[in-house]
């Protein structure tokens, strides 16, 4: 009797759980719904807080010495996935995206459409993998090969896809560089519709500390950012978008996959692979020769920036940076093409058809038996079972890559860091904030007042200087206070010893370095011209040395022929060299194929080109001073006196730095520095002064007779007294 209540509890219990699983049931597509939204919320969630993670312990204590290593004047900045990254990227991105309607902005959304192309082909494959071996399992031959033609089929735009994916992710990245390398040159060398007072090439390396290696930075790190940008869309979007579709689609059928292969038939494929290979070896040769070149084109605006910023040779040097470039990208492009069509054909081999062999050899086994009974049910279980067990594979793979994206992001934050550092100098040393470590007399006497100022200058014909302090970059004060009026026509020579600032004025009235103080009138920069005692010579043919910052282009507008450059030449005694070196289109490395005094010449012949304006004449450099720093020293002085003499008939006002004597007599006025900060400015006398020089040199040939005079007096004592 004590039973009947235990089982009518236990029918209560059952009749319970029979309702909860129909209630269950009714409800069961919103439950499905709201976990599926959950776990892409989760999906998300775990995303963004993987790529925005806490540093670990050890990067926490490498930041701590950094930190420390900050405070003891290393101004090494932390680099990090933190605010400051993805403010610096969205500054970089606004440059290498500039809009909606960009080539970048198609590229990138084609890139996005081939990724949800390739989630969805491998949805699509991870069923028709299970099929097939459901057709194995029921014994259902025409169906088999039905589904391996389907195989076949879609392999077609499978490998299609993927190399595409591989296509347009490398065009982006030189999309990104080429946009960034433009937006770098422009602000580096000017722009073409820009004034020329910039001169950040030249300030960035002398000026400023903060970047020592701007050619490494403009040729590597943006290179390595690009690359690291258009490979990161995909490392983190195409994971994403896999667990969350994987997994959608796991949520129906739960299950798991796998494929086999042949040995025999991946060894014959093998070989036709490798026949069919690129010399892709003989390609990266190519292309790390030509980085070699481009990187050489640019150590050489470094090593001459200032004669080239003195001559305005910043559009000129920009083409042919932007030539070697040019080749650069166009071999890249090449092997990117190479590369495309060998990527279907690597594709299509080894992933589609050593997967459809491998398939229907191991369904001979079962093929080859007598047919049994339905196993409709089996096949059934076997088909969900091969096709979600890939979705399994896929979604976790693609999870994993989510996590340990983190690594690549932060490679991705450290070239970012570089690039913001170029833009952000550059940026700064335009508008003439320097940043550079001072020398101990920056401090004293007063000397700091000077660094912290800016002098006025004013624009006019004549040069006056009125209590300008030269001051070296790295706050050496060479003269407190310099004063000096010189006018068009009167040449002046400026001598003193190595360090005391005669180099330094002429940076100053080429624009080069700031004036801390006093007031300058001087003519524009585009108004000098330089020739030091090792000139520039150009990248390019024998005409373009002469003509240098113009092309052949400019020299046809102005009116100028090569006989008239031959003229040129004859006045300093080079007019052999056309013939002797193969013609004005001769190509070569010039500064190895001229001598010393042949360069100087050379220069000399270029001044002469760029003379001042005639009125009748459009140019595109109104020349009137020549800034001379030991032009003629390995000239013969014969040559060195007519070169002179042309240049005063040209009213070419010369400023010389030189302790030749024989160059006295072409200069009105002399500028003396004594070392230690003082000078003397004052008119200059040849005669008087060549008069003083011999009766100098007759005294102090006399002085050094002096030790043997006393000498033979002590020995013509001694002997008396014998």
């Amino acid at each position: 009797m004590a039973s009947f209540p235990s089982l009518r509890l236990s029918q209560r219990s059952n009749e319970r759980l029979a309702n909860a699983a129909k209630v269950y049931m009714a409800h069961r597509p919103v439950v499905q719904r709201i976990l599926n939204i959950s776990f892409i919320a989760f999906i998300l969630g775990s995303s963004y807080v993987g790529i925005s993670s806490k540093p670990s312990a050890n990067q926490s204590s490498r930041k701590g010495r950094s930190k420390k290593g900050k405070d003891n004047g290393d101004r090494q900045e932390r680099v990090a996935v933190d605010a400051v990254f993805f403010q610096r990227l969205r500054q970089i991105l606004r440059i290498v995206i500039p809009g909606i309607q960009s080539k970048e902005a198609l590229l990138l959304f084609m890139h996005s459409a081939l990724l949800i192309t390739r989630t969805a082909i491998s949805l699509y494959v991870a069923a028709l993998d299970g099929r097939i071996v459901a057709s194995l399992v029921r014994a259902q031959p025409l169906q088999f090969f039905y589904n391996i033609l389907r195989w076949l089929i879609v392999a077609i735009p499978a490998t299609w896809t993927n190399s595409w994916l591989s296509y347009i992710q490398n065009k982006l990245s030189i999309a990104y560089r080429t946009r960034l390398t433009q937006e770098v040159m422009k602000q580096y060398l000017g722009d073409e519709g820009e004034g020329t007072d910039g001169k950040a090439y030249y300030k960035l390396s002398n000026l400023d500390d903060r970047i020592k290696n701007p050619d490494q930075m403009i040729t590597h790190d943006i290179q390595r950012f690009s690359t690291h940008l258009a490979a990161m869309y995909a490392n983190l979007a195409k994971p994403t978008l896999d667990v969350i579709l994987y997994n959608y689609q796991l949520s129906s059928n739960v299950g798991a996959e796998g494929v086999m292969g042949l040995t025999i038939f991946v060894q014959l494929s093998a070989m036709l692979l490798r026949y069919m290979t690129p010399p892709f070896g003989m390609y990266t040769a190519l292309s790390a020769q030509m980085a070699g070149s481009l990187r050489h084109t640019h150590s050489r605006l470094v090593e001459f920036a200032e004669e080239i910023a003195f001559m305005q040779g910043e559009h000129t040097e920009k083409m042919l940076i932007e030539r070697e470039y040019a080749a650069s990208v166009a071999h890249e492009n090449h092997v990117l093409q190479r590369r495309w069509w060998f990527g279907c054909v690597e594709e299509g081999i080894i992933k589609w058809l050593w997967g459809s062999f491998g398939l229907i050899l191991c369904g001979i086994p079962v093929f080859a038996k007598l047919p049994g009974t339905a196993q409709l049910d089996l096949g059934g279980r076997t088909e969900g079972f091969v096709t979600n067990r890939r979705l399994l594979l896929s979604s976790s793979d693609a999870f994993g890559r989510v996590m340990y994206s983190y690594k690549d992001l932060s490679e991705l934050a450290g070239y970012t860091a570089r690039v913001s550092q170029l833009f952000d100098t550059i940026k700064d040393v335009r508008k003439g904030k320097f940043q550079k470590a001072l020398v101990n007399s920056a401090t004293k006497d007063g000397n700091e007042i000077n660094l912290q100022g800016r002098g006025e200058v004013i624009e006019s014909e004549d040069i006056w200087f009125d209590r300008v302090p030269i001051v070296t970059p790295n706050g050496d004060v060479l003269v407190k206070a310099l004063s000096f009026h010189i006018k068009p026509g009167q040449n002046l020579l400026i001598i003193g010893p190595n360090g005391c600032g005669k180099s330094s004025l002429f940076r100053i009235l080429g624009g080069l370095w700031p004036v801390y103080g006093g007031l300058v009138h001087k003519p524009a920069s585009s108004q000098f011209i330089l020739i030091p005692q090792r000139p520039y010579l150009p990248l390019g043919t024998l005409r373009d040395q002469v003509i240098y910052p113009h092309s052949k282009a400019t020299m046809d507008q102005r009116g100028v022929t090569d006989e008239d450059l031959f003229r040129i030449l004859d006045v300093v005694q080079m007019g052999h060299i056309v013939d002797r070196e193969g013609g004005w289109d001769a190509v070569k490395e010039w500064r190895e194929a001229l001598s010393g005094g042949d360069q100087q010449r050379i220069a000399w012949a270029r001044l002469f080109y760029h003379k001042p304006k005639a009125r009748f004449e459009l140019v595109l450099t109104f020349l009137q001073y020549a800034v001379l720093d030991e032009a003629t020293s390995l000239v013969p002085t014969e040559i060195e006196g007519l070169m002179m003499k042309f240049a005063g008939t040209l009213n070419i006002t010369l400023l010389t730095v030189s302790h030749r004597p024989s160059l006295w007599k072409y200069h009105a006025l002399i500028l003396h520095y004594d070392g230690q900060g003082g000078y003397v400015f004052t008119k200059l006398d040849a005669d008087k002064r060549l008069a003083l020089q011999e009766e100098k040199q007759e005294l102090e040939a006399k002085l050094l007779e002096v030790p043997k005079m006393k000498a033979r007096l002590a020995e013509l004592k001694t002997l008396t007294r014998n």
